[in-house]
């Protein structure tokens, strides 16, 4: 039943939707996956979709999957580019990955409107710009 699995919480693991740079017509925008802790995660799996409204109609964005395999203790890998036009819409990274014979999971939400220069902080490890979940 379902009271008898183990919570398996996930914790120092953020997903950062970092500045990579900019030009005056244009901002690169990239997803980073960050292992703070202080051992390596393994089998790391990850979807990704977009969703929501936009000019009144409803839409979604395509469900990309992207097996990351292993991430090494206090470091980071790139899942995947992002454009700007998406920003509007809730933006969300389903995350799976073993430690040990333990399986962890966890959804992060990008809610739309929320990836703006007024919540850029400097994001651990690869020190940009960015926003971060944890």
């Amino acid at each position: 039943m379902k009271k008898d699995l183990p919570e398996n919480i996930v914790e120092d693991i953020a997903v950062a939707v970092v500045l990579m740079g900019e030009t005056p017509e244009v901002k690169n925008w990239t997803v980073y996956l960050i292992n703070l802790k202080k051992e390596a995660i393994t089998n790391v799996l990850i979807t990704s979709k977009g969703y929501g409204e936009k000019d009144g109609k409803q839409v979604k964005t395509s469900l990309l999957r992207h097996s990351m395999g292993d991430l090494a203790a206090q470091s980071y890998a790139g899942i995947e580019a992002i454009d700007p036009a998406v920003f509007g819409l809730t933006n969300e990274y389903w995350l799976s990955y073993y430690i040990g014979n333990t399986i962890y999971d966890k959804k992060f939400l990008f809610l739309p409107e929320s990836i703006v220069d007024a919540n850029l902080i400097k994001i651990p490890l690869l020190n940009k710009p960015g926003i971060m979940i944890k």
